[in-house]
């Protein structure tokens, strides 16, 4: 796991403040609160690189234990950290400064615990790095700390991310009985988008019933996960008995699981059952943004359901949801493929009364 760096001059921790490394200090400052401030600065984006080597070059270099609290916040913080101008990785920095922790004295100052490798393994999977994933479980388990469903929920994330599911269900069917830790909810959840992503459909759905054998109740996300995987596959049968599944155990849908429904019907041409259930969504209470109406809109116009479409513009501004120039322009151009020239004559006006000016799309409309 070593990561070469080039030497870099020592900061003092009194050096530290949430504006600046290099404001002048005549005290040292406790290392716990050297690392309160270089957190902070990294969710303000601020903090760049060579800072967090400055700042890792006297923690290293003091005869005080680094405090571990401290330390995994700090960690965690550039685990989660968007790129910024001040640190483009924060996830491979913080991968690199564990690296330093771990060689020559850092050893004598530094004691990792299992929070410290679970934030670590996370870094990994967001920094692409499923490799390190298994390297620092490895370094957990030689250690003898005690595992936790976190530790195992990170290396079936990163395992799935290397494309190796069936390494990973062996993980969570195997191993982590074996070890004395029950998979939950999360742990599955993993796994089994793991094996849609390879394209194991089949795997993924055998999973998700033994899970429910087992005791352990699915999530909106599992169900959903299941309910679009069947949908991309055209098995609206099977994908609408998961939904009822789903239901009857008191877990209601959201707009992701009727989207999933939706674009599986319309895919296969069913669309009275995709204007049913998207009707359905609507009353229930869980509304679309207006690019999905809209998106639906166009997708029945082109397949000259004007009709249809007039009815989901309709609901759309029942429901206050303003329809834009996209939404008319939607409507006005499959009133005119259609030959309900009325109609558009109508719509037009209306847009107009609503106070939206018409634009190319209205005016090239053939």
């Amino acid at each position: 796991l070593g990561w070469n760096r080039p030497a870099m001059p020592t900061a003092r921790l009194s050096s530290l403040s949430t504006s600046s490394f290099k404001a002048p200090s005549r005290e040292r400052r406790a290392p716990l609160a050297a690392l309160a401030a270089a957190t902070e600065r990294v969710r303000e984006g601020t903090l760049s690189r060579q800072d967090a080597h400055h700042l890792f070059d006297e923690l290293l270099g003091q005869a005080a234990a680094v405090p571990e609290r401290g330390l995994n916040n700090f960690l965690a913080a550039l685990a989660r950290a968007p790129p910024s101008s001040a640190c483009s990785d924060g996830p491979g920095l913080a991968i690199a400064l564990f690296n330093r922790m771990s060689q020559g004295a850092g050893a004598r100052v530094v004691s990792p615990t299992l929070c410290t490798y679970s934030i670590l393994m996370d870094c990994c999977c967001r920094a692409g790095r499923p490799d390190l994933v298994v390297a620092f479980f490895g370094r957990l388990i030689r250690l003898g700390l005690r595992l936790e469903v976190i530790s195992f929920s990170n290396l079936l994330k990163g395992l799935c991310k290397a494309k190796r599911s069936n390494e990973a269900l062996d993980l969570l069917l195997h191993r982590m009985p074996e070890l004395d830790c029950a998979p939950d909810v999360f742990s599955y959840s993993i796994v089994i988008n793991g094996c849609f992503k390879e394209g194991e459909v089949d795997k993924a759905c055998n999973l998700f019933h033994e899970m429910i054998q087992l005791g352990v109740q699915p999530n909106v996300a599992i169900y959903t996960s299941i309910i679009d995987a069947l949908s991309k596959c055209g098995a609206m049968d099977k994908a609408e008995v998961v939904l009822r599944q789903m239901v009857d155990q008191g877990i209601g849908p959201n707009i992701r699981t009727y989207t999933s429904l939706i674009h599986g019907y319309s895919a296969s041409g069913q669309w009275k059952e995709a204007v049913r259930l998207f009707k359905k969504m609507i009353r229930l209470g869980a509304l679309p943004d207006t690019v999905m109406w809209n998106s639906f809109m166009d997708s029945l116009c082109k397949h000259r359901r004007t009709k249809d479409a007039r009815d989901i513009f309709d609901s759309m501004a029942a429901k206050g949801q303003k329809p834009d120039i996209f939404s008319y322009s939607t409507m006005l151009n499959g009133y005119a493929k259609e030959g309900c020239f009325d109609d558009m004559t109508c719509l037009f006006n209306s847009m107009l009364q609503n106070g939206i000016l018409p634009d190319h799309r209205v005016f090239n409309i053939d």
